[in-house]
């Protein structure tokens, strides 16, 4: 079941303030009383299809917000590789003891580039020392080995 125009200025308002009774009340309801407003902003909520658009608008914002490990990743990628840039502020002279400031872009340091390639790399474990192995040994052949150690 779609919601009416009411019902999503209500869920928007809601998703910004928390407040189901401002939000009622903003979304255009018109009632006698505020306790009429809660009460029908709290039956609003329940309804499922109201539920459903709050969960997914949350669920949109959330994703938006929030970089992906993806993403991440395609950043350190464009770092390591110099096409990132950065912001500077740089302060000339202009004579007279008088200095502009300014801000320019400019490519992003060796070191960025190089930390953005250790934090890929670890990624990856491409500089691990340590092996990481999963052994099934029976009993009988660690008693042997350990054997063999004691007499060796």
């Amino acid at each position: 079941m779609k919601l009416t125009e009411k019902q999503k200025r209500f869920c928007d308002y809601y998703i910004e303030t928390g407040n189901a009774t401002e939000s009622y009340l903003r979304a255009g309801y018109k009632v006698k009383t505020d306790g009429a407003a809660r009460a029908n902003a709290s039956r609003l909520l329940t309804k499922a299809n109201v539920k459903n658009y709050i969960d997914n608008r949350l669920k949109e914002l959330d994703n938006a917000r929030i970089a992906k490990a993806e993403e991440v990743l395609k950043y350190l990628t464009a770092v390591m590789r110099g096409e990132e840039t950065e912001e500077v502020v740089v302060v000339e002279g202009s004579g007279d003891g008088k200095s502009n400031a300014r801000a320019i872009k400019k490519e992003v340091s060796a070191k960025e580039r190089i930390r953005a390639a250790e934090l890929l790399g670890k990624r990856y474990a491409l500089f691990t020392d340590k092996v990481d192995m999963d052994v099934d040994v029976g009993t009988e052949k660690l008693d042997s080995i350990l054997r063999q150690l004691k007499e060796g």
